[in-house]
């Protein structure tokens, strides 16, 4: 891939944002002034997250796996026998993520209150901050819904289309506040995640998380149950612990949020590649498959077009590992690349070695 400056993807992607911004509040004249803290926030976040994801998409290795699972995706061969492969993956890896519940139940159960109550909180607060949505009082018991300038549904205010409206983000916040329990019980309990968690990548998100929850629900609190009390200063804590976590996702880790969606490509990419291995040594009635074994011996590799990726990968990274005239060491099986790399070290040292 030609290698473009990751801060030209970052300004667009900014800029591209101001745009809608602009649009959708119709010149800024549905902008809430009071939100400007968030918006800007949200504009660095975005920038610095397209920056950041430009750098990893545009590696070698990276940039291969995502080109090639383009290419299957669009092909029309494996898009009638991969039909349900990718819906399958999406609901696996990314909606239901069911993938956990090999694990444990409670770790799915905390992946999915985590993941949907920030995804769901995310849907509702942007449009809001950008001023995409807003609300009118129609007559004196019922609101009109305007997004992006436009008059979509009118709702009575104390009716449950009402109540569940403007109680969203309290929602979201309770099962936030669930996934989070059971994270940081995880965290505090657990020996192996003790020794291996980092405080500002492991901790610190979630505690950043978890006071967004409690400080939104006390803004709920102050103005329902303690007669607006305390609002401003709540208000003020609950702007800076959003900003804060915003500008922390580019760098800590919810970044593979934005990740996690290139998994489908790579799940379609190794099924497409192993069926065609299977095709092929099923067609070739016993023969090899050029780079589809190893060349020492004989066992099946995962693909010749694994195997030749791997090869270009490397060779852009400026590594070369020649065995031969005509051999590489990613010919070579797991199992044979130990023998070869043990012979090597035996030959170079002799006895001494063992």
């Amino acid at each position: 891939m030609r290698r473009y400056s990751p801060a030209i993807f970052a300004a667009a992607a900014a800029g591209i944002l101001l745009l809608l911004m602009y649009v959708g509040s119709r010149g800024f004249r549905d902008f809430d002034p009071a939100l400007i803290g968030y918006a800007v926030a949200s504009l660095f976040a975005c920038a610095a997250i397209v920056y950041r994801y430009s750098l990893w998409i545009t590696r070698p290795p990276t940039w291969r796996y995502f080109r090639a699972g383009w290419v299957n995706f669009l092909s029309l061969r494996n898009l009638r026998r991969y039909t349900l492969l990718v819906p399958k993956t999406w609901w696996r890896d990314i909606f239901g993520q069911t993938f956990l519940l090999h694990r444990s139940f409670e770790r799915w159960l905390m992946h999915m209150c985590i993941c949907w109550g920030v995804i769901l909180s995310c849907l509702i607060t942007f449009p809001l901050t950008f001023g995409w949505l807003r609300f009118t009082l129609v007559g004196h018991d019922r609101y009109q819904l305007w997004f992006f300038g436009l008059p979509m549904f009118r709702f009575a205010i104390e009716g449950i289309v009402g109540f569940s409206i403007f109680h969203g983000l309290d929602f979201t916040a309770l099962i936030l506040i669930v996934g989070l329990g059971i994270a940081l019980k995880r965290r505090l309990q657990d020996v192996g995640l003790r020794t291996t968690q980092r405080c500002g990548f492991d901790l610190v998100p979630l505690v950043l998380l978890f006071a967004i929850a409690v400080t939104g629900l006390a803004l709920t609190a102050s103005t329902t149950w303690w007669q607006g009390r305390y609002y401003w200063f709540i208000s003020l804590t609950h702007q800076v612990v959003v900003v804060a976590w915003l500008l922390s996702i580019p760098f800590g880790k919810f970044f593979h949020i934005f990740q996690r969606p290139a998994s489908v490509g790579v799940t379609l990419y190794q099924t497409v590649n192993e069926n065609q291995q299977r095709d092929a040594s099923a067609a070739g009635l016993g023969q090899v498959v050029p780079g589809a074994a190893c060349a020492r011996c004989g066992r099946e590799l995962p693909s010749a077009q694994f195997v030749g990726d791997l090869k270009a990968t490397l060779a852009s990274l400026g590594q070369q590992y020649q065995l031969g005239p005509d051999l590489e060491l990613q010919d070579l099986c797991p199992t044979c690349k130990r023998v070869v790399r043990g012979q090597s070290y035996y030959e170079r040292v002799g006895r001494e070695f063992v």
